[in-house]
């Protein structure tokens, strides 16, 4: 299970900057403080993050009455990589490896996280991921699995990273695959909407998980998600969120992509902070 004491600290942090923002009383913030820590001792015994997360966001809702308090930055951030989406992708259709290019920029787009921080270098990571050793790259056993596989699931991460996450996904052209994303708001997470408006249901097929958690949770998920995941041969996920719900599957084929933003997720995987990651479940 990939969670420990340090995520509360981290719940802390990013719960802290919607406390300020979203809570007017001094009386709001104290009650929501003490309903977080409340919660922690109530879930830490078998602490699941993304699950977690969710929980402390139906909280907050009721606070606030804003189920997505995220909905601005994630239009500006989709707008951000939009405008960036065509001149890439003429270098990803120039480039001698496109397949390389489209994956490393797609990761690129994964520093795009709220839950961890709410300033990002996207330029400064996409030079740095371009030129990069990963720590882990299995991406030549995920070019022959997806040459193989029938049917693909990709599961999508935040707002802003699925333009580049479509940009892979043209790349890839592949005649079944399918593109989830969340089922409701969630951090900077897609949804549906989202993944509309930056064209992904243009390239692939798009579906929602129908689960609120920042993750994918299997048996949580719709009936339509959990059958289209039994019947893929191949599943891309992109993110720590992903990593942390998937973490312990090894029957499904999965390969993660992700950028590594915390100490916990490094030791899991044996890299280093910042390293990035393109790992296949099976071979651990």
């Amino acid at each position: 299970m990939l969670s420990d004491y340090r995520c509360f600290f981290c719940f802390i942090k990013s719960f802290s900057r919607l406390i300020e923002r979203d809570l007017t009383s001094v009386e709001e913030k104290n009650s929501f403080t003490a309903e977080m820590a409340s919660l922690y001792l109530e879930y830490k015994d078998n602490l699941v993050a993304p699950v977690f997360v969710a929980k402390l966001h139906e909280a907050l809702f009721k606070y606030t009455g804003n189920a997505d308090p995220y909905k601005q930055v994630k239009r500006e951030s989709n707008d951000l990589v939009l405008s960036l989406y065509q001149g890439y992708k003429l270098k990803v259709l120039d480039s001698e490896n496109p397949f390389d290019l489209a994956l490393r920029l797609a990761i690129a787009g994964n520093i795009i996280d709220f839950a961890v921080k709410e300033e990002y270098d996207l330029e400064g990571t996409i030079n740095n991921v371009l030129s990069a050793d990963f720590a882990i790259n299995h991406s030549d056993q995920l070019r022959q699995a997806l040459k193989d596989a029938d049917t693909v699931l990709y599961l999508g991460d935040n707002c802003g990273e699925i333009v580049f996450d479509k940009l892979l996904v043209e790349t890839i052209d592949h005649p079944d695959l399918y593109f989830a994303v969340r089922g409701a708001p969630i951090i900077n997470d897609a949804t549906y909407e989202d993944a509309l408006y930056v064209g992904v249901d243009k390239v692939a097929k798009l579906i929602s998980n129908g689960n609120n958690a920042p993750s994918t949770i299997v048996n949580a998920c719709s009936l339509e998600f959990q059958e289209i995941w039994e019947k893929a041969d191949v599943v891309i996920a992109k993110g720590q969120g992903n990593l942390e719900g998937l973490w312990a599957e090894k029957q499904k084929k999965i390969f993660n992509l992700l950028m590594v933003k915390c100490d916990l997720i490094a030791e899991s995987l044996k890299v280093n902070l910042n390293d990035f990651v393109i790992r296949c479940n099976q071979n651990n």
